[in-house]
């Protein structure tokens, strides 16, 4: 047993052995998956807990399969166990899926190949790649509370996806159950209507909020700072909101309405080129089922539910930012963002950069994106004070052993230590180019104490000949200024960017698709080793309340022949830009980049180094 000043935590350690082994022969392939539970004894106690292994666990053979499919996947035998109280008091738990020792010959498989699904008490997560979990040690399969007296029943399935492509021959994956009991955590939504430095608004029958100028309201999760909005009196789960501009987009080009528009699509986008494919085992976090109300307004009073949007992802509607204390509030950034609510057909609410509202039509404005999603009522904090400087984290989310671990199964938003003096913090963008991690600097680049201007070139295509290309793969490389030999020699050399041209009504997917399926990708690129972000990429938001750059900076996406696209320091897309702005370096640190220290949080960022 292991204690502290504030807890007291018990680690139960049962191990799973799981071999995957392929063979290629006379050009045919097939696969070999086996699953086998083993431990000293096949009921483990501490204090109160009984893991209890399922003895009828004998594994699973699969034959003529190199990845099979989902269904497939699902339809698998698995392996049991469960975990008892029989104590009378509720207790918190995590259990993880730790890496177990595998032979001197033998080559891991890699986590983007392997897919599970974990049943708990009738209820399957879904198919999902391991990767969407954590990391050894802190991929994270279940957390939560079980009460006295209670038995939690599992079925842990995990196969190879067809899904992926790749060299796996002879691999091999072992793995063991590791199991966390702590005493019981309080849930977000208890921490925050207990704290008195919240004033909570209950007038509102169907939503709590939470209002004043700065509230013990932030939480951490999945990389990026959020603020807590409200608390729903129904089910106790939390609105959350994040604290800055993610991006900035088109909204749509053709209705104000929420159903359908680009907007919807980014949100909930989950592939690598949308927020919600980039957060962090959101099934195990977020109500996958919220409800948005983007009913049409012209007053900033409660509106009707007429027009209720069932999503994972949406953002504030005008009246939750009314809510709130409006200009006066937490929820005014100093930034130009959306909010969910239409003015009329063509016309939408929109918060400006003094934090006050107004209708603003479609066409040819791009303001900035605040994500905002719904916790699951029982998702407990486990650390912090919600101040920014100490946000609260949530269980299931706050890794604490990261050295080792590969950069490239973090997550977008995460801070790392790149770069030197004042230039030295980056951020996690996305995984866009398999095994590759995509980062771009937190602020734009300063040269002496002063934010860096420069002129974009003649062309509007970016290249590393053209006047911005050639400074970021020259000067920005060789000079010794902005980076160390070492962390030159961390980034991927070659790489494609995207350079499709987006009119400012268009969709996002535009920047790098042909059309908005995203069937196929823009003929429109440039190889190069260092780049821009694009319109709608992650991180394309700007970060601070009016940041002291005073002019914004240059993104890759053309809007047309004669003009490049632009994030004002007001947090929206500038269309009509200036001869000079700030530059936001974006690039691709290599596969075998591996974390030495941090946490990912501004307060702690990652240390990185290059593995040999």
């Amino acid at each position: 047993m292991e204690k502290d000043n504030n807890k007291k935590k018990k680690i139960i350690t049962i191990v799973i052995s799981i071999i995957i082994i392929l063979v290629l022969a006379l050009a045919i392939s097939y696969a070999y998956f086996s699953t086998q539970l083993t431990g000293s004894d096949q009921i483990v106690k501490v204090g109160t807990l009984d893991l209890v292994l399922d003895e009828t666990s004998e594994g699973i053979t699969l034959d003529n399969v190199v990845g099979i499919s989902d269904s497939e996947g699902l339809s698998l035998d698995g392996s049991t166990f469960e975990l008892r109280n029989n104590g009378n008091k509720a207790v918190d738990y995590t259990i993880y899926l730790d890496d177990n020792t595998i032979g001197e010959a033998d080559t891991r498989i890699d986590d983007k190949y392997l897919k599970y699904n974990l049943n708990k008490n009738g209820a399957d997560s879904g198919a999902t790649l391991l990767t969407r979990i954590g990391a050894n040690p802190n991929r994270v399969l279940d957390s939560g509370t079980i009460e006295g007296k209670t038995t939690n029943t599992y079925k842990l399935n995990l196969w190879i996806t067809d899904e992926v492509d790749g060299n796996y021959s002879g691999q091999v994956f072992s793995g063991k159950l590791r199991v966390e009991v702590s005493q019981e955590r309080p849930t977000v939504a208890k921490v925050l209507l207990a704290d008195n430095a919240n004033n909570i608004d209950t007038t509102d029958p169907d939503q709590t909020f939470i209002t004043g100028t700065n509230p013990n309201n932030y939480i951490w999760y999945s990389g990026k700072l959020w603020r807590a909005v409200s608390i729903d009196p129904n089910d106790n789960s939390v609105k959350l909101v994040t604290q800055h501009n993610i991006s900035a987009i088109s909204y749509d080009d053709n209705s104000s309405a929420f159903e359908g528009s680009h907007m919807e699509e980014w949100l909930n986008d989950t592939t690598v080129d949308g927020f919600l494919g980039n957060l962090r085992n959101p099934k195990e976090f977020i109500k996958m089922d919220s409800k948005w109300n983007a009913t049409e307004t012209t007053s900033s009073s409660k509106p009707e539910s007429t027009t209720m949007i069932e999503d994972t992802v949406g953002i504030l509607n005008l009246y939750e930012y009314t809510m709130s204390g409006k200009s006066t509030s937490y929820l005014n950034n100093g930034l130009y963002w959306w909010t969910l609510t239409p003015y009329s057909s063509s016309n939408l609410w929109n918060v400006s950069n003094n934090g006050n509202t107004r209708a603003n039509s479609l066409f040819g404005n791009l303001f900035g994106v605040r994500p905002s999603v719904n916790l699951k009522p029982e998702i407990k904090i486990v650390d912090g004070n919600g101040t920014e400087e100490n946000p609260y984290r949530l269980m299931g989310d706050n890794d604490t052993n990261l050295s080792g671990t590969k950069l490239n199964t973090r997550y977008s938003g995460e801070y790392i230590s790149f770069g030197n003096d004042e230039n030295n913090l980056y951020r996690i963008v996305s995984h866009e180019t398999e095994g590759l991690t995509k980062i771009t600097s937190a602020d734009t680049l300063k040269e002496n104490g002063t934010f860096k201007f420069i002129t974009f070139g003649d062309d509007v295509y970016y290249s590393n000949t053209n006047m911005i290309g050639s400074f970021l793969n020259g000067e920005y490389l060789t000079s010794g200024y902005y980076l160390t030999e070492e962390q030159v020699n961390m980034i991927e050399d070659n790489i494609t960017w995207y350079l499709g041209t987006v009119a400012s009504d268009k969709n996002y997917k535009l920047a790098k698709y042909t059309d908005e399926t995203m069937s196929n990708l823009t003929s429109n690129i440039t190889r190069a080793k260092v780049g821009l972000l694009r319109l709608g990429e992650l991180m394309t938001g700007q970060f601070d309340k009016n940041s002291a750059n005073g002019n914004g900076y240059w993104l890759l996406s053309p809007r047309n022949m004669t003009i490049v696209y632009v994030v004002s320091d007001a947090g929206n897309i500038n269309t009509i830009p200036a001869p000079t702005y700030g530059i936001k370096p974006s690039l691709n640190l290599k596969s075998n980049i591996i974390i030495t220290g941090g946490d990912g949080t501004l307060q702690n960022p990652f240390e990185i180094e290059l593995a040999s």
